[in-house]
């Protein structure tokens, strides 16, 4: 059986993401998120460790949340995402 495409659900949860973006930022990293910043951190393992946190507290609250680590070229990659993985990834 075919299933149909319903491209209204995939905007809802695109729409409904929370999503939490680390990158370097000189000699240190930041988290951005929803357009401010946070940080520096020393190192991404802990600029990681304290997006996954906030990311974890707000899918425990429902929040489709996701966190993500920019590339050497600046793409953002998802890293961790509530729901599928309990820990990271090496990163």
């Amino acid at each position: 059986m075919a299933r149909s495409h319903d491209p209204a659900k995939s905007e809802t949860s695109t729409v409904d993401r929370v999503e939490y973006i680390v990158r370097p930022n000189n000699d240190t990293w930041m988290i951005e998120h929803d357009g401010d910043h946070y940080g520096p951190y020393k190192n991404s393992r802990e600029a990681m460790y304290f997006a996954i946190d906030a990311a974890r507290k707000l899918g425990a609250l429902g929040k489709n949340t996701h966190v993500k680590m920019t590339d050497q070229a600046g793409h953002p990659l998802t890293t961790w995402h509530y729901g599928a993985n309990r820990h990271p990834a090496i990163f």
